[in-house]
């Protein structure tokens, strides 16, 4: 993890979760320890290099834990940390939020 990290509260969670790709990781591991096929599927229209890179910067900010299996084919399995799951009350804001403003575009 960074050592300059940015005195704003906003700032720093934004950095921690800054692009789409982030927030749906982080709500699809919400359900539970998923294997690296199975998030590229739920997340949806990504790149296999795009996803490595960023479940490597979630590992490294301690967001997901990465467990890999000595088998043959090699098994890898990503859950959320401690730190990770307290982001489920922001996730749920946000799609509360997003619900929200749909219901107001609908209703225009």
């Amino acid at each position: 993890m960074e050592k300059n990290l940015p005195a704003c509260p906003v700032e720093l969670t934004l950095t921690l979760i800054s692009n789409r790709w982030r927030i749906l990781i982080i709500r699809d591991l919400l359900e539970g320890t998923k294997r690296f096929g199975e998030l590229k599927r739920s997340v949806g229209n990504v790149s296999q290099k795009v996803l490595t890179a960023n479940l490597r910067e979630m590992e490294k900010s301690g967001l997901i834990n990465r467990k890999v299996y000595a088998e043959v084919p090699p098994r890898v399995e990503y859950s959320l940390t401690d730190l990770g799951n307290s982001l489920e009350l922001v996730i749920n804001s946000l799609g509360s939020w997003g619900m929200m403003y749909r219901n107001k575009l609908e209703n225009l």
